[in-house]
């Protein structure tokens, strides 16, 4: 019985947005450089770094969710705290306490999901009809 269950839920799910899964990979990387960063910044912007990749995450999810009149501001808000992460990230490298490999690794995929959110919210806005 156990053995069932646990192969049942060690399968990824079946259907997953695109943009949700290039952010997913990008906070799957992300953890790994998080989990070495100093002390200094671990418990700072590190946690504040893990916390709007969360966020951005649920806004997303929340998004793929809703219906058509709803999904806007659920889409503006991963924006505006996509565009946070990438300061924040920016700040991190900057301070020396993330390389330059590590920071190109997690800049592409975040670039791709900006444009990907950007496209998503142009549609959304196109198909619904003013209140």
């Amino acid at each position: 019985m156990v053995s069932s269950y646990l192969r049942f839920h060690e399968q990824p799910p079946r259907h997953i947005l695109p943009v949700l899964e290039k952010l997913k990979g990008a906070y799957v990387l992300w953890y790994g450089y998080y989990q070495k960063l100093s002390r200094v910044h671990r418990y700072t912007l590190g946690e504040r770094i893990d916390l709007l990749f969360i966020e951005i995450i649920e806004a997303m999810a929340y998004a793929s969710f809703s219906s058509k009149i709803e999904k806007a501001p659920y889409l503006r808000l991963a924006i505006r705290k996509l565009d946070a992460l990438k300061i924040l990230l920016l700040v991190l490298w900057e301070t020396r306490s993330l390389d330059t490999n590590k920071y190109s690794a997690l800049s592409a995929p975040l670039e791709e999901v900006g444009r990907m959110l950007g496209g998503w919210l142009k549609g959304v806005e196109t198909k619904t009809p003013a209140r």
